[in-house]
């Protein structure tokens, strides 16, 4: 499989198709989908470097502009995104979800304090503020979205979780009414190759 890298804007590296329906509310939507699989073998992940999952991250507000992130805490944003992605998969398809992955969501829910906690200084005295220091950012970061992996997966909207019906992208969408397509392009592609099929077993009967 081969490994494009597309172009990057202000916003961070570009992505090969528009967010897939849903994504714009749920962020570890959006994580599982920075890596796509597109026809002819390529694949597209936007977390592949450091650089590139801080322009994610900051992109998501996950994150400050210009943060040193390492290849440690980018692989384990990388991690997280497969873990997630096995439960949105085991979801969607109404299976069993993985032990690994609840676990492995489970510890970044608990690696970042939840509550704003008390802080003193010579100019501001008391004050509470949550704590993000460089060296928490990315524990903040698993945490927010390990958080809303688990609202989308136990709340309202998890009945319209489905997989992408285009192969061979593996994107993951809440669906609307019968769409079933996380973009045009991929609905465009699935329309054709059904066309093409029924062309096909017309030649094979004549």
């Amino acid at each position: 499989m081969r490994l494009v890298t597309e172009s990057v804007s202000a916003t961070g590296r570009s992505a090969p198709y528009p967010p897939a329906p849903g994504a714009e509310r749920h962020p570890a939507l959006d994580l599982v989908n920075s890596a796509v699989a597109l026809p002819g073998g390529v694949r597209v992940d936007l977390l592949d470097t450091p650089a590139a999952a801080q322009d994610w991250l900051a992109h998501h507000g996950l994150a400050p502009v210009g943060a040193d992130l390492r290849e440690t805490c980018a692989g384990r944003l990388r991690s997280l995104r497969e873990q997630i992605r096995a439960l949105l998969a085991a979801r969607a398809a109404d299976r069993p979800a993985p032990a690994d992955a609840l676990g492995a969501v489970n510890d970044a829910l608990t690696r970042a304090p939840a509550a704003s906690l008390l802080h003193w200084s010579a100019d501001r005295g008391l004050y509470r503020a949550a704590a993000h220091p460089t060296t928490q950012l990315v524990e903040h970061a698993l945490a927010a979205l390990a958080a809303d992996a688990a609202d989308l997966l136990t709340g309202p909207e998890a009945d319209r979780l489905t997989a992408c019906g285009s192969a061979p992208c593996n994107r993951y969408l809440l669906r609307h009414g019968r769409r079933h397509w996380c973009s045009t392009r991929c609905g465009d592609r699935a329309r054709a190759a059904r066309a093409y099929a029924r062309r096909a077993g017309r030649t094979e009967e004549a």
